[in-house]
């Protein structure tokens, strides 16, 4: 297992008022570049994880936007160029520039036109996510007209088939959450409840549908497996789910689901990929500890449960000890990773969270360039996008300003 992540060797958090032991172990590897980022001040710190940001952002923009002569042959957020577009928007909330807001819609344009003929449905992996980031650029930019015909393709043009699958990259969980992500930015009310609701029915009734072989109120299947993990499975549709307006006994089942996985983790901490797999080996996003702890964090937050924190916590310690991957991207990389620690920060204010936040944003910091030129993204393909490359990095700096409105990319809410 060791050979997909770096052993942990930083430093445990040490408070302030402990000036003594934190300074002898700095001294101790003085001479690291590791160790003397982590004893910067925090606003020293922010400000250089700024500068690298947008100089990540320059390159992503040149590699995935300029050098393709400005056409789009991946239009989603997860891997092409809506992905660089949800950088720039990033970057505009960070810095308030407004060429990159105007820069970002100039490629999401570009998207609506490659992605009209697509049947994917899906905030991050669909015309869903095109509509929905279009809307929100062009309210900022004061466009109403084309904040209107984004809304309009929207609720007019999408359509989900019966055949579609239920989790957060292809599925109805996916599309949940570009709705969710438009009522944020744009008004409540914005996609309708009614509309909402509808999904939401089918998720649970296909859930239960599928548990009644199991000991879990919902389950569900991508590709013939039982996922676990955010990206196609439970962890992705119950955080979903936890932002909709549930029923009593829907809200019941979000929990039983979640007790479930909690129950059948493996002894280490980390989650299962899926059902009956006794594979202990994947600490991302999409599958493993990482995605699961972001879920539970928001059932912590929206139910008031401490078993939930607990369990987010407990998952914590997995990624602080396996979450180094050799990879720097979102869903399989440290990037991703390091918004564990962010929100368990933001959940409790333990500062020691956001000390392991900054920890994994040095750690990748300081060994970025190593880890760009060697490859080190999930596949090679896609060495600049939001999820699997650089543009995850950039992301991940821009929310290190500000870590307690931190969220995770597929979270934002």
């Amino acid at each position: 297992m060791a050979d997909r992540y770096f052993p942990n060797e930083m430093p445990p958090y040490l408070p302030e008022t402990t000036t003594a032991a934190s300074d002898e172990a700095v001294t101790e590897t003085s001479k690291d570049s590791l160790a003397k980022l982590l004893s910067l001040p925090y606003y020293t710190l922010s400000e250089r994880l700024k500068t690298s940001a947008l100089e990540l952002k320059r390159m992503v923009v040149m590699e995935t936007w300029g050098l393709s002569g400005k056409r789009v042959h991946d239009y989603t957020i997860y891997t092409g160029a809506l992905g660089t577009a949800y950088l720039l928007f990033k970057a505009y909330q960070a810095t308030n520039n407004e060429n990159d807001l105007k820069l970002c819609s100039e490629i999401v344009k570009a998207c609506d036109s490659a992605s009209r003929d697509s049947g994917r449905v899906t905030f991050i992996c669909g015309h869903a996510g095109v509509c929905a980031l279009g809307a929100v650029v062009a309210k900022h930019a004061g466009d109403e007209r084309l904040l209107d015909r984004y809304l309009t393709q929207f609720k007019e043009k999408i359509k989900l088939p019966s055949d579609l699958p239920y989790e957060l990259l292809y599925g109805r969980a996916g599309f949940l959450w570009a709705c969710s992500f438009l009522n944020k930015h744009i008004g409540k009310e914005t996609i309708s409840t009614a509309r909402r609701r509808a999904v939401v029915e089918e998720i649970i009734k296909a859930g239960k549908r599928l548990a009644h072989r199991d000991k879990c109120p919902l389950m569900y299947e991508w590709h013939g497996k039982k996922y676990w993990g955010a990206a196609h499975g439970l962890a992705g549709i119950m955080h979903v789910l936890m932002d909709m307006e549930l029923k009593p006994n829907e809200i019941e089942d979000v929990k039983g689901t979640l007790r479930y996985m909690i129950k059948n983790r493996f002894p280490s901490g980390n989650y299962p990929s899926s059902e009956g797999s006794e594979s202990d080996r994947l600490v991302h996003w999409c599958h493993g500890a990482p995605g699961v702890a972001l879920t539970l964090v928001k059932a912590a937050e929206v139910f008031g449960d401490h078993e939930f924190l607990q369990a987010a916590l407990d998952a914590g310690e997995v990624v602080w000890n396996r979450g180094l991957l050799k990879r720097v991207g979102m869903c399989h990389g440290i990037s991703g990773n390091t918004y564990v620690f962010l929100s368990l920060y933001r959940l409790t204010g333990n500062v020691e969270y956001l000390y392991r936040a900054r920890a994994f944003a040095c750690f990748l910091h300081d060994r970025a360039q190593k880890l760009i030129s060697e490859g080190k993204m999930h596949g090679g393909d896609r060495p600049y996008s939001l999820f699997e490359g650089v543009g995850g990095m950039a992301y991940l700096f821009f929310d290190m300003i500000e870590p307690s409105e931190a969220r995770f990319p597929a979270y934002e809410l």
